[in-house]
């Protein structure tokens, strides 16, 4: 059986949502042969709360470990308790599409020079309603090294796909050493670090609801705080434009 590693770190005020996402990833269909496994890895002790949401399922391992050590130290232990070849991001407080894994995996086993994939999102509001995501897409298809960080410097910072979609060849992922080390946006950065090594792909049809709501990290202060906003994103950039001078590659400029 092959085994696509889907990575879920959750915070305190996310564990409520952990049923929904659950059931988006059992209403998935995968092609013979594939099978899911499901990380969920609490940030900080969780008292028993994640096991006492989520149904007895051997697909579903969960853990949780003290102290709490932030966003991309959670993704990366539940990255380490993974055995798939495909590792997918889904944040706690989101839900997968119908579909979405099925397409992710044929992706990767079709385009050999793919390291990785990204697809469309939709917003889910707290009153339920879904709509489109607010910024405007690529064109589905291969996307080609630099292109996302020519386009995230150009556009001051606008990512033009949402890295919470992200799926990986578990190689690539490991020899960049997962998400980054940052308080907040270890996703962006993985994802900067993955479009300098290697073609990516986006699929057009979304492949996940981004749950909008108040507790959500993206909406908090500090994350939208221009000075930190400023360093992490400097970082991201500044790691990404090492990657293409060691590989020979020409650098953006700002």
């Amino acid at each position: 059986m092959r085994i696509i590693s889907v990575v879920t770190p959750v915070h305190p005020p996310h564990v409520r949502y952990l049923p929904e996402a659950y059931a988006s990833l059992r209403a998935q269909a995968l092609p013979d042969g594939w099978e899911w496994e499901w990380l969920v890895q609490h940030d900080g002790d969780d008292g028993g709360a994640v096991s006492r949401l989520l149904p007895a399922d051997p697909r579903v391992k969960i853990a949780a470990f003290s102290p709490a050590s932030g966003e991309a130290c959670t993704r990366n232990l539940a990255f380490a308790r993974s055995t798939g070849e495909f590792v997918r991001n889904l944040d706690g407080d989101d839900r997968l599409t119908e579909g979405a894994l099925e397409r992710d995996v044929q992706v990767l086993l079709t385009h050999e020079n793919v390291g990785w994939v990204t697809s469309a999102a939709l917003d889910l509001l707290p009153d339920g309603e879904v709509v489109s995501w607010e910024f405007g897409d690529p064109a589905e298809g291969v996307l080609e090294p630099g292109w996302l960080l020519d386009t995230f410097v150009r556009d001051d910072w606008r990512l033009p796909v949402v890295p919470g979609t992200m799926c990986v060849r578990r190689e690539l992922l490991l020899a960049l050493g997962a998400w980054m080390g940052l308080p907040r946006s270890a996703d962006t950065g993985l994802l900067m670090a993955l479009q300098t090594v290697s073609a990516g792909y986006f699929i057009g049809t979304p492949g996940m609801l981004y749950r909008k709501h108040p507790a959500q990290v993206t909406a908090t202060g500090i994350h939208n705080d221009p000075v930190d906003k400023e360093l992490r994103y400097g970082m991201i950039v500044d790691r990404a434009r090492a990657l293409r001078t060691l590989l020979g590659q020409p650098t953006t400029t700002r």
